[in-house]
């Protein structure tokens, strides 16, 4: 008698994970989804509070099949992950953390998604309990998108469905060399080698659960992490991604999400050992990949302190954070107010050097300023306007500047 393929593999990775573990279990067992549909692999890390003897139980009472894998500790989520994967047998994957959980219909209305849209990556909408969690991708359910047509490169955590063929066409395992960011790398590559994702916007799919006792392991390590974090993405979306305006559109998620950061506020308080350090991992990453493409994508605040970051101006930088506001700089509209330039700090001052180009407004940002005038007819459109007027002055015998000629 063979045993039918399951749908869908969850993997969770458990360390210490009590009593956190135990909603998280609960979830599964709670799922709508038929239980012949799933199978649940769960590796031990090493814990010492009871984990595995949690896991173990739940692979007796469970109507779906369990795998319980207990090993030493391996020191952070990539390894779990990948020795779960590797003894996954679905058609797709999820990757459920030990202290979230799961809504009810989460599996089974993903894994339909996915069926229907023919879809290789599924993102459910993601809650944070006693957390922050990522909000801009979730306007509305999407059968079919991409990472550029959309903001699901704001949410690269490994909690998706994956179809599993992708993963194993692309030899795709989790880098077990980033103490953080692996999941971020993880996600991005399956987004781009990905022949469609989908978006569940309208139920809640993963509930993100905030740990009380400081164990979140996002939430530890050094600052030379975030760096490693930012260059191990830059370069995988280089290497995949040609030049140009898609490649500088999916830059602006390391570059504002793990790069900046490190100099903001931050910066301040870090000692003048600290900033050179930072300055000197940041460098490569500047020279590597930062493009007036990017720069233009960016809040002129934001552009501003990765300028300066990028020119290696530390004194200029320690200034504008000093004197960073709430409330919006003075205005320079030039232009006919077509060009709205915000006044940060040094803008116009030729000792500091910084060009003007620098402080120049989006249209997005510039609409919020009273006197800009946005030319909204796209260039293409002027052109084709003029050549219809050539055409008409023509057949009436006009001459450009002139009257008509006399009949």
């Amino acid at each position: 008698m063979t045993v039918a393929q399951p749908d869908v593999t969850v993997i969770i990775g458990a360390y210490e994970a009590m009593p956190y573990l135990a909603e998280c279990l609960a979830s599964v067992e709670a799922q709508t989804i038929d239980p012949e549909r799933v199978e649940v692999v769960a590796v031990d890390d090493g814990s010492t509070d009871g984990t595995g003897r949690c896991l173990e139980e739940f692979a007796d009472r469970s109507p779906m099949p369990v795998t319980v894998i207990r090993q030493r500790n391996s020191g952070g989520p990539s390894g779990p992950r990948n020795v779960g994967l590797a003894r996954a047998g679905g058609r797709y994957v999820f990757f459920l953390d030990a202290d979230d959980r799961l809504g009810p219909e989460a599996l089974e209305r993903m894994v339909d998604m996915a069926d229907r849209a023919g879809t290789d990556v599924v993102l459910g909408r993601i809650e944070g309990v006693n957390r922050g969690a990522p909000k801009s991708m979730w306007g509305r359910t999407l059968e079919r998108t991409d990472v550029y047509s959309s903001n699901i490169k704001y949410t690269l955590s490994a909690q998706k469905l994956f179809r599993r063929a992708l993963l194993e066409r692309h030899g795709m395992r989790f880098d077990e060399s980033l103490w953080t960011g692996e999941d971020a790398l993880f996600t991005m590559e399956a987004y781009l080698r990905a022949d469609g994702v989908s978006v569940v916007a309208d139920y809640t799919c993963y509930y993100l659960v905030g740990r009380t006792d400081g164990k979140h392991v996002t939430k530890s390590g050094g600052y030379t992490l975030r760096f490693d974090s930012a260059r191990a993405l830059m370069d995988l979306i280089a290497a995949l991604v040609p030049a140009g305006p898609r490649r500088d559109l999916l830059m602006l998620r390391p570059f504002t999400i793990t790069l900046l950061p490190q100099f903001g506020p931050v910066f301040l308080r870090d000692t003048d050992e600290v900033r050179a350090r930072k300055l000197e991992l940041a460098q490569p990453l500047m020279e590597r990949h930062w493009t007036e493409g990017v720069a233009r994508l960016l809040k002129v605040e934001e552009r501003l302190r990765l300028h300066l970051v990028a020119e290696r101006r530390p004194e200029l930088l320690l200034g504008v954070l000093r004197l960073r506001t709430k409330e919006r700089p003075p205005t320079v509209l030039k232009r006919r107010g077509r060009h709205v330039y915000l006044a940060y700090p040094y803008y116009g001052d030729r000792e500091a050097g910084i060009p003007d180009s620098v402080y120049l407004a989006s249209p997005r940002e510039a609409r919020a300023v009273p006197g800009y005038r946005e030319d909204g007819t796209p260039a293409v459109l002027r052109r084709a306007v003029r050549r219809v007027r050539r055409l008409l002055r023509a057949s009436r015998g006009v001459k450009p500047g002139g009257k008509a000629a006399a009949a």
